[in-house]
């Protein structure tokens, strides 16, 4: 296997993760974690609270790195198409997530705790999540886009 091929491979894995974490936590802990904030919000506060920023803040430029690697390395292939397209979706979403995901996500789950239902922090974290599964669908798409770039040969581009 060609290094070439070797980093996009790697590129498609790294990117892939990036979508199970996500959907694990859309399945497993959003729908629970917001569901009655800030009773709900116990997981992310306290001694023994979840850290999913261990695997988020390393993954991201891993991936970046990945993605800008294969693109040098494919630039007079035929996938250079295909790898523009999911790195310009990418940065889009990472620039999404920065502005408004990470600010919006840190502020739902540092509300301090409340025996209550706040029926204002839950409709924000409703609407976090709707909006977190359209960003998951874009990042979805553009990993197909990518993976498929895997299957066209390495000539220069049509």
């Amino acid at each position: 296997m060609k290094s070439r091929d070797l980093i996009y491979v790697l590129a498609c894995i790294s990117y892939c993760l990036i979508i199970g974490a996500g959907t694990y936590e859309h399945l497993s802990t959003w729908r629970i974690a917001f569901s009655e904030p800030p009773r709900s919000l116990m997981m992310f506060q306290g001694e023994y609270a979840i850290q999913p920023v261990s695997f988020w803040r390393p993954i991201h430029p891993l991936t970046l790195i990945l993605l800008l690697a294969t693109l040098a390395l494919n630039w007079r292939t035929g996938r250079r198409k295909n790898i523009l397209i999911t790195l310009g979706t990418y940065v889009l979403m990472i620039i999404a997530t920065f502005i408004y995901f990470v600010p919006e996500l840190m502020s739902i789950t540092t509300t301090p705790f409340a025996d209550t239902v706040d029926a204002e922090l839950q409709k924000r974290a409703h609407l976090w999540i709707s909006l977190s599964m359209v960003r998951l669908s874009f990042i979805f798409a553009s990993a197909c886009v990518l993976i498929h770039g895997l299957t066209k040969p390495e000539g220069n581009p049509a």
